[in-house]
């Protein structure tokens, strides 16, 4: 979710994030997603968009921090009040909610396009360094020797079990310049409605756009 990518963002900006020394100790707990059962480092979590790795990553950067770069960033409704994510119904683990996840923080699709012009823009707040280590983890790894380079990130949110939205939401870099994106499906029953087919379409329709 674009939400990890701000969150990597603020940690590596405040220095809080040190990629070659990211390492975070699995708990031994058994989650869904079988990647998370493991020590992980910030590659590794990111692409899995690893929630237990975010819970302790955003309680190390703190409310104030991540209320002032949220602001900065006009990300959404910059609504942290639901800190630990009570208001998820699909949850209780604190280890697996969040006040990003299905709680009180929001953001349209036309938002997430824009966050992510603010990160990466040529009015970028942020040192390239910052934005280097983001690209290393957002580059789809199949597109990586293609005309386009695809940066993005996945994102999926559930209502009482059932996907409600997923989406992709990132950039694309060419000889045709740089574009923003988020490809968002909302709830359709009887659909493929996931953040993997977000994602396909998203790199087909930047494809098609970038090959005209």
């Amino acid at each position: 979710m674009a939400e990890h990518t701000c969150s990597s963002l603020i940690a590596l900006e405040n220095g809080i994030l040190k990629p070659e020394d990211s390492t975070r100790t699995w708990s031994g707990e058994r989650f869904w997603m079988e990647d998370w059962n493991q020590d992980l480092d910030f590659d590794k979590a990111f692409r899995t968009s690893c929630v237990w790795y975010y819970r302790q990553l955003i309680d190390d950067i703190g409310k104030d921090i991540i209320q002032k770069e949220l602001n900065k960033l006009q990300y959404g409704n910059c609504d942290i009040s639901d800190w630990e994510g009570r208001l998820n119904t699909n949850n209780n683990n604190r280890a697996l909610t969040g006040f990003w996840i299905e709680s009180s923080l929001m953001i349209s699709p036309k938002e997430q396009v824009e966050v992510m012009e603010h990160i990466f823009g040529n009015h970028s707040d942020y040192t390239k360094g910052t934005q280097k280590e983001l690209k290393k983890v957002m580059l789809l790894s199949e597109q990586d020797k293609t005309a386009v380079s695809i940066y993005g990130k996945t994102g999926m949110g559930k209502a009482e079990g059932v996907v409600v939205d997923a989406w992709f939401t990132g950039f694309a870099e060419s000889t045709k310049g740089k574009i923003y994106f988020c490809v968002y499906l909302g709830r359709t029953d009887h659909m493929d409605v996931s953040s993997s087919v977000a994602r396909e379409i998203a790199v087909q329709l930047v494809s098609d756009y970038c090959a005209l």
